[in-house]
């Protein structure tokens, strides 16, 4: 008997009795759906933070009070003891680092912005240099961004985000309207195209305002966030040393002192980001792992059913000339064969899930192509391992005792 048509004997056998076959396959079927639809929110998550989180743009760091952190902990400690960054931080940085070509500051704060009887609360105002648009530009709906003028003279102007546009203005053109923010009055000058949301959080829901103006509204005790853009013909690192030694100097930190503020890139991020998926998929793996051991178990049971119910044709093969490892192979293919089909069937549910994810909820799910190859190779391993016994105990059967077997 050859490869194949062992193949088809174990696929004829799950066609004849489909219920026991979905009761053998369930344990690899979960298991598989399980790590297929983890691997793919995983691929999804990381996707999204690289072109979303981490896309700070070629040569760009954000230099700020707290940085990353990984815990509580560590978040309480650096809130405790880091000085907040002032305007007066960024302009040392401009002047004295040769390696920071564009320096932004922006700082952030929630409020109730207001036009007429309409409101939209909890909006993220920022207050922004102009600068900002080398780093970070903005792409237009409607209008113009703020001018450097504008930041010097502490004008009163605004720069709407998408939905708090729609949401004050549903189908007026905002360009010259006022709009309020803690009772103050602004000109909208702009308003930025849809940028959609991250994790359900929207990104269209701010308002820019001229970091001076800011600081007259809400004072000038905030920390700051100073992103810095490295010329594109210098390397990343030294840009990022030479921000340290001046903010260090500035801040009078001994040699020995750790840095009393936080430095953002997008190496960074993603290295956070892979130790923590890193964890989730460890996890992931050991929990789906019980699945399919307890899916071989499953198949390794009905494969020794399989020995006892075929005993006559086991002793009538050896009778015409089949070897011990004939008998063996034919059982392992059958093995094999039961369980990879419990894994196709799980990579077309775990396909299923990750559309629904995708489509349903915020989660960037993304199915990788790679996903069938890992389900074969899982299933296959599962099969040759959890059939070894079943075919040994084939192939050990006395092909005389065998042929009186009823």
């Amino acid at each position: 008997m050859n490869a194949l048509e062992a193949v088809r004997i174990a696929l004829r056998s799950l066609v004849a009795n489909p219920l026991r076959s979905f009761l053998t396959l369930l344990g690899v079927i979960l298991g598989i759906t399980s790590i297929v639809a983890v691997v793919s929110v995983i691929n999804g998550l990381n996707l999204y933070v690289a072109e979303k989180l981490s896309d700070l743009g070629p040569g760009v760091f954000v230099v700020s009070r707290i940085g990353i952190v990984p815990n509580r902990e560590d978040f309480l400690e650096a809130l405790r003891k880091n000085k907040p960054l002032r305007l007066a931080d960024a302009a040392a940085i401009r002047e004295r680092c040769p390696l920071a070509s564009v320096v932004a500051s922006e700082v952030h704060a929630n409020a109730e912005v207001a036009y007429r009887d309409r409101s939209v609360e909890r909006v993220d105002v920022g207050g922004i240099d102009a600068e900002i648009l080398r780093i970070e530009p903005y792409d237009l709906e409607v209008g113009r961004f703020l001018t450097p003028e504008e930041v010097d003279r502490s004008a009163s102007v605004a720069f709407l985000g998408w939905e708090v546009a729609d949401k004050l203005f549903p189908q007026l053109d905002p360009r010259g309207k006022r709009v309020r923010v803690l009772g103050r009055s602004f000109e909208v000058v702009g308003v930025a195209q849809k940028r959609g949301s991250v994790f359900g959080h929207s990104r269209d829901n701010f308002v820019k305002i001229p970091i001076t103006t800011y600081q007259k509204m809400f004072g000038s005790r905030r920390s700051l966030n100073v992103s810095v853009k490295a010329p594109e013909e210098a390397a990343l690192e030294p840009a990022m040393d030479q921000v340290r030694a001046v903010l260090r100097a500035r801040h009078h930190l001994p040699y020995a002192a750790k840095d009393d503020f936080g430095i953002v890139s997008a190496e960074g991020i993603n290295d956070l980001w892979r130790n923590l998926t890193r964890i989730l998929f460890t996890v992931a793996v050991f929990v789906v792992g019980l699945s399919l051991v307890v899916g071989g178990i499953v198949i390794m049971n009905i494969m020794l059913v399989a020995v006892i119910e075929r005993t006559a044709e086991i002793g009538l093969r050896k009778a015409v000339g089949a070897r011990p490892r004939d008998i063996r192979l034919q059982f392992l293919i059958e093995s094999v064969t039961l369980s990879c089909a419990g894994g196709f069937l799980g990579v077309g549910l775990a396909f299923a899930i990750a559309a629904s994810l995708r489509a349903f909820t915020p989660l960037p799910a993304a199915f990788p192509l790679w996903a069938p190859l890992l389900a074969v190779a899982l299933c296959t391993t599962v099969g040759v391992f959890f059939g070894l016994q079943p075919a040994a105990k084939a192939a050990s059967l006395d092909p005389i005792e065998a042929l009186r077997a009823e």
